[in-house]
């Protein structure tokens, strides 16, 4: 970890910039301690960031459990009840990591990934842009297209101008230009422009710029128009802001269906953003799943016992420390440290900060997601990618993200079930032995992860001493999961004595060594075989 220490101490800030807003107007959001969203936070960054085997993905609190929190703590008669059942949604993950359940994130289309990191894109820059003109009504984070201040995500953008902030909407532009000279201009100078990261200059100057405008009729900025971090004057009240779970309630079976909400919510969430964090990765790391269950498991423990949110892994700030440069888990650790240091030494400081500078920094990680090539690109790959990847997107902005999500695997699975009817025998299997044991498998145009289990089950099922004819020359598509298993089946046929003949437009050739080489697959990939 420590070799990429350039590289992730300055993602590290970048990173820190973006969930310290979020920390807090999750917690708004959920109806719970302003300090129980920062504890998530921390507790995210190292002791997740540390236990967890993603290389580049962040974890903290999440604003698709903000609802569930929200509802449970005043179902359940209070905080402290709640967080009994957030220690037991840890317990409970770490049951799925030692069930191996992370094989689920395996099982989600990539359009609708895609779709995903999209959603999320837009959806940034649609609950940015008001905190960017100074419209604080709704708290940093909140995802939903309905909002808790009654608004919905479009009529608080037709509303900016009546709640216009002058001072939050110049400082805002001011941060903007600088996060656009850095990244465009700069960047490409020198050196000591990756060291120092264009989002902390921004929040020195929006600072600054608030310091000095204070006395200023037309541009100072309200302290409900900065970031506000709970500052304690004591060591006593810090350690007041604390909350502990009354185990007491953990008869109340309420208590255990909040529990296993928690969990399989913060799960199906990590194991997104975790499949979503690898796909957009530039050094293609590929997280074990079922450790970062057992990572946000104890992670979700350790924050119900001191009073934080559940956690998961979240994609806005893994997407930031991928687009900062980071490298290793030590970027997601020292943002935690830096949040604990912080809360701790120069609270004041941080409520300082203008809401529009930080909703600036996230307008990029937004814009970064959601580009307009990406739309073009998946337009061109046809209907069968393009339509699940639009309703997912379509789903995400006008509900929430595990709604839209929903909405894109469901069109997913009715876009390949309409194909697999309308060329329903996808594998073809004709026997021309003569008691020499000859067989030919006929594979169809279109063969997916769904046709796992049968393909299989038939190769297992071949006697020793076969002759197998593979024929792909009707084979338009092929799952990379489906060249996985004749990859593994080729050992396997050495053992048992089978010869294969792999047929396709691309030449015949006698027992292959490699599959994946013959298809010139790279893994996590398909091919278009036409």
């Amino acid at each position: 970890m420590f070799k990429t220490l350039k590289s992730d101490l300055p993602a590290s800030v970048v990173v820190f910039f973006v969930a310290l807003p979020l920390c807090l107007g999750i917690a708004l959001a959920s109806g719970a301690p302003l300090f129980s969203g920062l504890i998530a936070g921390i507790i995210g960054g190292i002791v997740v960031g540390a236990l967890s085997g993603s290389k580049i993905g962040v974890s903290g609190p999440a604003a698709g459990l903000a609802a569930i929190v929200l509802t449970a703590i005043g179902t359940l008669g209070g905080y402290e009840n709640f967080l009994v059942a957030v220690v037991l949604g840890g317990v409970i993950q770490l049951v799925f990591g030692l069930l191996k359940a992370g094989i689920i994130g395996y099982y989600f289309p990539s359009s609708v990934i895609k779709g995903m990191l999209t959603g999320i894109g837009i959806i940034i820059i649609l609950k940015q842009i008001p905190h960017f003109f100074g419209y604080d009504a709704e708290p940093e984070g909140a995802d939903s297209f309905i909002e808790t201040s009654g608004e919905n995500t479009f009529s608080a953008l037709f509303n900016i101008f009546d709640n216009l902030i002058i001072g939050s909407m110049v400082v805002g532009f001011i941060a903007l230009g600088i996060l656009l000279l850095w990244s465009n201009v700069l960047s490409k100078k020198g050196k000591i422009f990756h060291i120092i990261q264009g989002p902390l200059v921004a929040v020195v100057v929006g600072i600054v710029f608030y310091l000095v405008t204070q006395s200023n009729d037309s541009l100072a900025i309200a302290s409900s128009h900065l970031v506000s971090v709970p500052v304690p004057d004591s060591l006593d009240s810090f350690i007041g802001q604390f909350s502990f779970p009354n185990f007491s309630a953990i008869t109340n079976p309420e208590v255990w269906v909040v529990a296993f909400t928690i969990a399989l919510v913060a799960s199906l969430e990590t194991l997104l953003c975790v499949e979503a964090s690898d796909k957009i990765d530039p050094n293609k790391n590929v997280t074990p799943t079922n450790r970062e269950l057992l990572a946000q498991g104890a992670g979700n423990i350790l924050s119900g016992l001191v009073g934080g949110l559940p956690i998961t892994q979240v994609i806005v700030r893994s997407s930031a420390n991928i687009q900062s440069g980071g490298k290793s888990k030590m970027s997601a650790i020292l943002h935690g440290f830096l949040l604990l240091i912080s809360v701790i030494l120069i609270p004041a400081v941080l409520n300082k900060i203008p809401l529009s500078v930080l909703a600036a920094i996230l307008l990029i990680v937004g814009y970064k997601l959601a580009k307009p090539a990406l739309f073009v690109k998946m337009y061109k790959l046809g209907w069968k990618q393009s339509v699940p990847f639009f309703v997912t997107v379509i789903g995400i902005v006008f509900t929430d993200l595990l709604v839209g999500i929903g909405l894109g695997l469901m069109v997913g699975i009715v876009v390949i079930l309409l194909k697999s009817y309308q060329n329903s025998h996808f594998l073809h299997i004709k026997d021309n032995s003569n008691g020499k044991h000859k067989i030919k498998m006929e594979l169809a145009e279109e063969v997916t992860f769904f046709n796992k289990g049968a393909i299989l089950k038939e190769l297992d099922s071949l006697p020793r001493d076969t002759y197998l004819e593979f024929d792909v020359t009707k084979t338009r598509y092929l799952d990379y999961d489906i060249v996985e298993i004749l990859e593994d089946f080729a050992f396997k046929a050495k053992e048992r004595n089978i010869d294969i003949k792999l047929v396709s437009k691309r030449g015949v050739v006698e027992n292959p060594p490699s599959f994946i080489e013959f298809f010139q697959l790279r893994p996590k990939s398909n091919i278009s075989l036409s």
